[in-house]
Parts: structure tokens; C-alpha cells; sequence
């Protein structure tokens, strides 16, 4: 193959390389979740990552006692991780395939969201 071939095929393949990882970079953005308590007294946002981004309660919150509020918040957010957790493994299973990179990635998720 002749070097400037060889280049160019390089180069075209860093360019594909460049344009999954930006696709799979904003996939990631949106890959965060929104889970509602079972009676919807509470719900929970988080990103891509399970951070808490938001905590509203509604009206029915304020009827219930402190402890079991507390509970509730964190069952919910525990359903919010999770469905990101979802989320992100399906993106980074699409960008780097099952293997040893994606289990590396995917290692802290809970049993049910890895493949």
C-alpha cells in the first residue's frame, strides 16, 4: 500500500473513531433518568452518571413520617440510578461492543443492568 493510501486510511479511520465518541458522548448527556415513587409522594432525577440532580415531593409527601419519607427518597433514587445505569450500558455497549472495555465501565452497576 502506498504511504499517502495508508495515510488517508488512517486518517479516516480517527475521524470515524472522532465521530462515534461525540455520538456516544451526547448520548451520554441524555442518558440520565427520572424515576416516581409507587404512589408518586416522590420523584427523582439523576444523570448520566447517578448523580442526584432533583428530589420533588408532592403534597402527599408531607404525610408521611420522616423516616419513611427519607426511605422513600431512597428507594426512588435507587430506581433512578439503576434505569441510568441502564442507559449508559446500552450506549457504551454500542460504541465499544461487549468486552473487556465495556466491562470495565460497567463493573459498579448493579447485577440486573450488566450484560
Amino acid at each position: 500500500m502506498e504511504p499517502a493510501q495508508w495515510l488517508a486510511d488512517y486518517r479516516g479511520r480517527l475521524e470515524r473513531a472522532a465521530d462515534g465518541a461525540r455520538q456516544a458522548r451526547e448520548s451520554l448527556e441524555q442518558a440520565g433518568a427520572t424515576a416516581r415513587s409507587p404512589r408518586g409522594e416522590v420523584t427523582v432525577s439523576v444523570n448520566a452518571a447517578g448523580v442526584l440532580e432533583d428530589v420533588a415531593l408532592t403534597p402527599f409527601a408531607r404525610k408521611l413520617e420522616a423516616d419513611a419519607l427519607a426511605a422513600l427518597i431512597v428507594t426512588t433514587a435507587r430506581v433512578a440510578q439503576r434505569l441510568a445505569g441502564e442507559r449508559m450500558a446500552d450506549v457504551m455497549a454500542g460504541y465499544l461492543g461487549d468486552g473487556p472495555a465495556l466491562t470495565q465501565l460497567t463493573r459498579h452497576l448493579s447485577p440486573e443492568v450488566v450484560r
